[in-house]
C-alpha cells in the first residue's frame, strides 16, 4: 500500500498535503481508498469559494458501483478543484486512480484552522486504521 510520509491521513481516506507556512494545502483520496471504490468516473466539487468546516462534506466521488462523499480534513477556503477532473475542463476522473497522491489530486485550500492540522494521523496511524 502506498502511504508517502510527508502527507497526513484522515479516518475518512483522505490525505492532506501541508505547505510549509502551514496557510494551504492540498488534499485528495487516499490510494486505498481509490482502490475500495474502484474505477472513478465522475468527480464533483460544488464549494470552491466556501469555507468548509472540518468534516463536513465538500464533494463527491462516483464509482461504477458506488458514491462517495469527500470530507474536509481541516477548515478552510477551497480555493481550487483539480481542473483535470472538473467535468467542464479536463475530465479525466480517473487520474485519481492512476496516480492518487500526485496528478490526481483534487482541492487545494487556504487553512483557517491550522491548529485542526494536529489532529490528522500520520502514515503510521493511517496504515494502522486500514490493517485493522
Amino acid at each position: 500500500m502506498n502511504l508517502p510520509e510527508n502527507l497526513s491521513y484522515t479516518k475518512e481516506h483522505e490525505w492532506v498535503m501541508i505547505s510549509d507556512d502551514k496557510a494551504t494545502a492540498t488534499i485528495g483520496i487516499t490510494d486505498f481508498a481509490q482502490s475500495e471504490l474502484g474505477e472513478l468516473v465522475y468527480v464533483e466539487v460544488d464549494t470552491v469559494g466556501e469555507v468548509v468546516d472540518k468534516d463536513e462534506v465538500f464533494g463527491t466521488v462516483e464509482a461504477v458501483k458506488t458514491t462517495s462523499d469527500l470530507f474536509m480534513p481541516v477548515t478552510g477556503k477551497i480555493v481550487e478543484f483539480n481542473p483535470a477532473l472538473n467535468e467542464d475542463e479536463g475530465d479525466n476522473p480517473g487520474l485519481i486512480n492512476e496516480d492518487a497522491y500526485g496528478e490526481g489530486w483534487i482541492v487545494k485550500i487556504e487553512i483557517t484552522k491550522p491548529e485542526e492540522l494536529e489532529e490528522l494521523l500520520t502514515g503510521d496511524a493511517y496504515k494502522a486504521l486500514i490493517s485493522s
